[in-house]
């Protein structure tokens, strides 16, 4: 009888024993859980942080980018506009000078105001007006420039004329007109300095080609070597 309740009591204390260790293992669970649910979230949070930060680096490379972008262009149009201001001033300085040897007579040779020839009029009005230094006989400042094509031509631009296959006159282009008429002012040997046309018929059929000196920036262009720049 003893043994038996013994056993009994034996059995008794494993079976809460073992309840014990079970509900250990049951509660204690949970705490493990809650841990790893809070690193799990920090974890989040700082992927978070992460992305935001490189969101906000990119957003600031792009906003760089285009500051750089629209700098550039500014400084681009300035530079256009400054030597478009650069190029009218210096082609409206050659016609301005131009046009004050209006009606000066023409002399082989000449070279003032009391008489004057084709190129060294050129010579002048170009060396007063732009500071630049040309040849002085017409075929030699035909050497100069840029050539350009009749119907691109613009105000200031040299065109030549011969009687055979030498240059033998030079003018300067005075106006060019809606309808495509090329006005030039010249020293004639029948008028002197005077505005005529390459539309008239004595002129017209001994155009050869044009030059230009000073290009859409203001600045020399061509054969350099024979070119004074003095702006």
């Amino acid at each position: 009888m003893k043994k038996r309740v013994l056993v009994y009591l034996v059995a008794f204390v494993s079976t809460i024993s073992l309840q014990s260790c079970v509900t250990n293992y049951v509660v204690s669970k949970p705490a493990t859980y809650t841990k790893e649910y809070k690193i799990d979230a920090k974890l989040a949070s700082i992927d978070t942080k992460i992305e935001k930060d490189k969101n906000l680096l990119i957003n600031s490379f792009v906003s760089e980018k285009a500051v750089a972008e629209a700098n550039a262009k500014n400084s681009l149009k300035n530079t256009k506009i400054a030597n478009a201001i650069k190029y009218n001033k210096t082609i409206d300085n050659i016609l301005t000078e131009a046009q004050t040897y209006l009606g000066t007579p023409y002399r082989y040779g000449g070279t003032t105001r009391n008489g004057i020839d084709c190129s060294a009029f050129v010579l002048s009005v170009f060396g007063a007006a732009a500071g630049l230094s040309l040849p002085r006989v017409a075929a030699s400042q035909a050497q100069e420039g840029d050539r350009v094509a009749k119907e691109d031509l613009q105000k200031g631009d040299l065109i030549f004329f011969s009687h055979g296959k030498r240059i033998s006159h030079v003018a300067i282009v005075e106006e060019v007109t809606e309808d495509g008429e090329v006005r030039f002012i010249h020293s004639a040997t029948s008028k002197g300095v005077s505005i005529s046309s390459l539309n008239d018929s004595y002129w017209g059929p001994k155009f050869r080609f044009a030059k230009r000196v000073i290009n859409e920036n203001g600045e020399v262009v061509g054969n350099t070597d024979n070119l004074a720049k003095n702006f």
